[in-house]
């Protein structure tokens, strides 16, 4: 094809400016059907996303726009719209890309249109993607492409098996090329049908759905004699012989996985035997057994299984796991982290913050009814009964009626501690009886202690002071203290630092 024939057919088959303004305008009609909402709403409220208002304006100050829509159903309307236009923009791309190349046919347009998945225009376009070298380059810098093609069509031929495989191969011998003989010649032309079946679109997305239903994942030690080392206390010893079909595996084993491959304990991987997926391929390519050829297209579609297609595979597989992971884990932490923010405060009362600790001892903390220190001190677990007099002058200096224990270490011999003298101030008689206790999740207290907030808030005092005062804050009014910490350091989440 000259360069003049391929512009021309670029600009059949390119994409016009009215066939873009076109598939925008028919966002809110696709949406409506998605979404069961009218494509009117729809239509406004992409308007305003595109205009840059935010969800919570959209949802608060726009509902005679939207129709009364709320934040969860704008959110949709965004995601929706974001992953549709990112598709038809690809569309484009791909079809630019390959009509300069002069070799986008009228099917091929047809098919990239037809594709509903940015992964289906992906598999469209990989055959025509600018590649480094590899074996099939090779062979095709040979002219062996003919004898491929050849292979392919696994012409069914009367004679000599020998003699005409030989004779099929004599044309495309060249020293100079490299090609002395024809098992040379027929290597380099496997090479290229491999690459051309682990490259059809149809097979990969064949085989791409029996990877998503009957792959295995596995583990395995990356180096038994490295294990102790790298992984001490066993953490991941669940996994060192592992074994699971892929539509079982729940989300936190996947993270653990991802966690450990990170730190070089295990190797994973995601493997479907070929005899699995053979006759995947070869509904697409028939392979005729009177065909002299037939025994290179099933050693090549073989070869383009496991060298090319199988890791392909293993690759997509692992990302959706993982995005699947992540998007639970995400989800799960936002419910745990609301629940945890949304904890009714105590207001108006003064506090007993405990930080709870053995060797160094438990760091105490009164708290006034607006959260403002007041005194700090230390006690011992080992000193009971001078630990428990600490605590009693604390309670009833400042007329404290609630402690707050943090759940860290050594906080149920605290709670013991404490138990244990209330018990005594009920036998005393008098309001101390009125005295109760609450265990704090202390998580995140040690990162708020060395933040440059809790230095701003409380210059001169301590790291654990500061962390006592904000286990006790906590119990007082929940939200105010645990907006000052960063999300992850909160500890209610599924593998939180690793999504």
């Amino acid at each position: 094809m000259t360069s003049e024939e391929q512009t021309k057919q670029a600009e059949t088959l390119a994409v016009s400016p009215e066939e873009v303004e076109l598939q925008v305008t028919d966002l809110a009609q696709t949406l409506s059907k998605e979404l069961g909402l009218a494509s009117g709403q729809i239509a406004r409220t992409i308007a305003l996303l595109d205009e840059g208002n935010t969800i919570p304006f959209i949802s608060r100050y726009r509902k005679e726009v939207t129709g009364s829509l709320d934040e969860v159903q704008i959110q949709a309307i965004a995601d929706r719209a974001l992953a549709l236009r990112t598709l038809f923009e690809r569309k484009v791309d791909v079809r630019r890309l390959i009509a300069a190349q002069g070799k986008l046919t009228t099917e091929l347009a047809a098919n990239i249109e037809a594709a509903a998945t940015l992964q289906e225009v992906e598999d469209l376009y990989l055959p025509f993607r600018p590649k480094r070298k590899t074996r099939a380059s090779v062979a095709r810098e040979k002219g062996l492409a003919p004898l491929a093609d050849i292979i392919l069509q696994q012409l069914e031929l009367v004679g000599d098996a020998n003699a005409l495989l030989a004779e099929y191969a004599s044309p495309y011998l060249s020293a100079e090329k490299g090609v002395d003989t024809s098992l040379e010649a027929y290597a380099g032309a496997c090479d290229i049908v491999a690459e051309s079946i682990a490259e059809d679109a149809e097979v990969r997305g064949s085989v791409r759905a029996a990877f998503f239903k009957h792959a295995a994942v596995g583990a395995k030690v990356s180096d038994p004699e490295k294990v102790a080392e790298k992984d001490p206390n066993g953490v991941y010893q669940l996994y060192y012989e592992f074994h699971e079909n892929v539509t079982k595996l729940v989300p936190h084993r996947v993270l653990a996985l991802n966690r450990a491959e990170r730190e070089e304990v295990l190797r994973v991987s995601v493997s479907l035997p070929y005899e699995q997926v053979q006759r995947n391929i070869t509904e697409r390519y028939p392979i005729k057994a009177t065909s002299p050829f037939a025994q290179y297209l099933t050693s090549a579609m073989e070869d383009g299984y496991k060298r090319l297609l199988a890791p392909a595979m293993e690759r997509e597989v692992r990302a959706e796991l993982t995005r699947k992971a992540e998007e639970h884990a995400i989800t799960i932490f936002a419910a745990n982290l609301r629940n945890l923010l949304l904890q009714p405060p105590l207001r108006g009362r003064k506090v007993l913050g405990i930080d709870p600790g053995f060797r160094t001892g438990c760091k105490l903390t009164v708290i006034d009814e607006t959260g403002t220190f007041i005194e700090s001190d230390t006690i011992y677990l080992f000193q009971t009964g001078k630990a428990q007099q600490v605590l009693r002058n604390l309670l009833t200096r400042y007329g404290i009626t609630v402690i707050a224990i943090g759940n860290g270490t050594a906080s149920r011999e605290t709670e013991q501690l404490v138990a244990g003298l209330i018990r005594e101030l009920e036998g005393e008689g008098g309001k101390s009886g009125r005295i109760g206790y609450v265990i704090v999740n202390e998580a995140g207290a040690s990162v708020y202690s060395a933040s440059e907030i809790a230095r701003q808030e409380f210059p001169t005092l301590d790291a654990t002071q500061r962390g006592t005062i904000s286990i006790a804050r906590r119990l007082q009014d929940p939200l105010a203290e645990l907006v000052k910490i960063d999300p992850k350091a909160v500890g209610v989440g599924l593998y939180q630092h690793d999504v």
